[in-house]
């Protein structure tokens, strides 16, 4: 798969993702509202790392392929606050948000979802 399909692809499945977390009510559990922006995220980054023509690991920590990224001289300061949702994937999903944690910022995280998909999305328009 070329880099740029595979990163078309990464990109339609990170706004499924973006999809679900705008149809969620506020009553949706946390877990499941962090797990989809932290998708929404990986999915994205991974897009933006397979358009530059890298290979992104199979990992879910977000700050493993933010890292990635800035060493290829992208500035992603923006998306710093993208790391949090770490856990979201595996840990609390499973688990549940333990006592203590912050509640998320869900319009907060939606704008940074909405602006790193239209950081990417950009991207790639201009790769093609």
């Amino acid at each position: 798969m070329s880099d740029v399909k595979c990163a078309r692809m990464l990109l339609k499945a990170a706004e499924r993702d973006l999809a679900t977390l705008r149809s969620m009510t506020a009553e949706a559990p946390e877990e499941s509202f962090g797990f989809h922006v932290q998708q929404a995220a990986e999915k994205a980054l991974k897009a933006w790392i397979a358009m530059r023509g890298e290979t992104y690991p199979l990992s879910h920590n977000i700050g493993v392929l933010l890292d990635l990224l800035v060493d290829t001289g992208a500035d992603l300061e923006p998306f710093h606050g993208l790391m949090g949702y770490t856990p979201y994937a595996v840990e609390f999903r499973y688990q549940g948000v333990p006592s203590g944690i912050k509640a998320i910022d869900r319009e907060g995280a939606m704008e940074l979802i909405e602006a790193l998909l239209g950081e990417v999305r950009g991207k790639l328009a201009e790769s093609e």
